[in-house]
């Protein structure tokens, strides 16, 4: 082996040991004078970002550093900052392997700003009014600053509008941005070529592993002719239909225009049957109600004709309740049932001893995206009777009352989110009434509806605002029974008193119970804040009155803690009742929807 010479062999030390004199570890990068979507950006556009706590020769950390000004000044482009002033400075401690802050400061200076905006279509589509209004919205507009994400949002969304309208060959004719540094501007150019319009061709419904429906009942969902133009919204109209069905645990709606034929796309359904029976089961408690089990039984599909059974049996100790139902899909004028369902419900309770028997036979639809209807014709026939716990106080005599009467329900809700919104309105309304001797002990007609509404209040919080109004046209309230009179208090009516404890009352030996009322008028208003995405609490005041001539207005105040929880809104409420100094708190609890 050749010797290495004196020289050589005597610099190798000096040079190793100055390679590790250069060595340095950076621990952080600062970036100045952005705001937070823009500093994200910028972080994970810069290398050095990836180098932080590794160990950097000095030739290395001084090219990232070199490369921080330019891939700062590229990642603030999308945001339509051209032309910022960086400047990127490292310090160091002169202690040997001291660390290393790397700081960016940044002034944007004037951003690019829209200066001309051509958007077009040609073709077929030209005309297409629906499509116009895409190019009225198309942002960023002339003056705006061009961002990028914004301009790339608007050009993607004019083209899902093309094919969700059947322009299935459209494609872009010219496609640029100019950008003028020096005059901080952009130019916009964007022109689409339509092509034709298709129309809607031949739908198939295909079921497997096997037929559970048939045919001729899912066509009737088909709300179109053959060869209208194609659009996107009466397919999902068609899934929500079918989703509303509840028949099937799958669908796929697969347009195909790549097999058009004649300018007509033909459309293919998948549907996978779901399972047929539905089988539940259940404990509950209730304060009025005591203990009790649920148990339940329902069959999608009877037949092929679509149509559903369900028997549900309610068990407690003070409250019991056994329902059937049968329903049939209908179509006619809006799409529904028709339902036909028998119940009987036994409850003593401290508020009364009742019996019910109740048969409703009723049609139900959508009316469109926000109301739907029921028409329905009740037989009602009903006992009760107020029962003291005064031993020598003779039991009442039972009170029987049997009704005949059409009723009318519209319900309407638009929401942001059913299960828990920040921007929604829900409201219902309820028509009924009987003719004494026309199947009727009374006669009556009752008007109802109730109103609820939400407004977001920043990112956690909300207000809740709630509302209801009911009057009994009558001469007979004491022949009405008492499933049909008003009352109020308790949980969704005013908080800090009890079920049913607001309104007229007859004491029967050392018990009070309440009658019901003609008249019923509630309102409340809530404000929620939530701590973090699972967890928050509220502060309410309820009031109102159940009552005949003259209304007794109750007010109670109460807090409440609220959980999101993965079966929904949870919500435990104390409250208490204002108009008494002896009035106790009440605990109210509550799991469900909002809407």
């Amino acid at each position: 082996m050749r010797p290495v010479p004196r020289l050589l062999a005597a610099a190798i030390p000096l040079l190793v040991a100055a390679g590790t004199a250069q060595a340095a570890t950076v621990t952080n990068v600062e970036i100045l004078g952005l705001d937070e979507t823009m500093t994200i950006n910028v972080r994970t556009a810069l290398s050095l970002t990836d180098a932080i706590g590794k160990d950097l020769s000095g030739r290395r950390l001084a090219y990232l550093v070199r490369e921080a000004e330019a891939e700062t000044r590229e990642a603030l482009e999308p945001f339509g900052y051209y032309s910022p002033q960086i400047t990127v400075e490292r310090s160091r401690d002169e202690a040997e392997d001291a660390p290393v802050t790397v700081t960016i400061s940044v002034q944007l200076g004037a951003p690019v700003r829209v200066r001309r905006s051509d958007i077009a279509i040609d073709g077929a589509g030209q005309g297409d009014f629906f499509l116009k209004q895409e190019i009225a919205a198309f942002q960023p507009h002339v003056g705006d600053v061009f961002d990028h994400a914004v301009y790339e949002a608007g050009k993607a969304r004019i083209t899902r509008r093309l094919a969700e309208r059947g322009y299935f060959d459209a494609d872009f004719v010219e496609r640029k941005v100019e950008v003028t540094r020096a005059d901080h501007a952009a130019d916009i150019a964007l022109r689409w070529d339509s092509g034709m319009r298709y129309g809607i061709g031949t739908v198939t419904f295909n079921q497997a592993p096997k037929r559970i429906i048939r045919e001729s009942l899912l066509d009737k969902l088909v709300d179109w002719k053959e060869g209208e133009p194609y659009h996107q919204s009466r397919l999902d109209r068609l899934r929500k239909s079918l989703t509303g069905l509840d028949y099937f645990g799958r669908i796929d709606i697969e347009p195909q225009p790549e097999q058009a034929v004649d300018g007509r796309v033909p459309v293919a359904i998948h549907l996978t049957p779901a399972k047929r029976s539905i089988y539940t089961a259940g404990l509950s408690y209730g304060t009025d109600s005591g203990a009790g089990v649920r148990l339940g039984l329902e069959r999608r599909y009877l037949n092929d004709r679509g149509h559903k059974l369900l028997a549900q049996v309610d068990w407690a100790e003070f409250r019991k309740t056994a329902t059937v139902q049968y329903r049939i899909p209908a179509f006619a004028w809006l799409d529904g049932w028709y339902t036909a369902s028998l119940q009987g419900a036994d409850e003593q309770t401290e508020f009364a001893d009742t019996r019910r028997l109740e048969f409703v036979a009723s049609r139900s639809g959508e009316i469109n995206d926000f109301w739907t209807a029921t028409a329905s014709l009740h037989a009602l026939r009903e006992r009760w009777r107020f029962v003291s716990e005064d031993p020598t106080m003779p039991v009442e005599d039972w009170r029987y009352s049997s009704l005949l009467f059409p009723s009318l329900r519209g319900e309407y809700i638009n929401a942001d989110d059913r299960l828990y919104p920040r921007d929604a309105i829900g409201a219902t309304v309820l028509l009924r009434g009987g003719v004494e001797g026309v199947g009727s002990d009374a006669t009556f007609v009752q008007m109802h509806g109730s109103l609820r509404w939400f407004r977001g209040l920043g990112a956690s919080s909300r207000l809740i605002a709630r509302g209801e109004l009911g009057h009994t046209f009558t001469n007979a309230l004491v022949e009405m029974p008492l499933s049909l009179r008003f009352f109020a208090g308790g949980d969704r009516s005013v908080r800090g008193y009890e079920w049913r404890e607001i309104g007229p009352r007859i004491t029967v030996g050392s018990k009070t119970f309440a009658l019901g009322a003609k008249n019923v008028a509630t309102g409340s208003i809530e404000y929620e804040q939530y701590f973090n995405s699972s967890w928050g609490a509220a502060v309410f005041v309820d009031t109102g009155s159940a009552f005949n001539d003259t209304p007794a207005w109750r007010t109670g105040v109460g807090i409440g803690l609220r959980w999101r929880s993965p079966v929904g809104p949870v919500r435990i409420d104390v409250a208490r009742g204002l108009n008494d100094a002896t009035s106790p708190f009440t605990l109210h609890f509550n799991i469900g929807a909002d809407l």
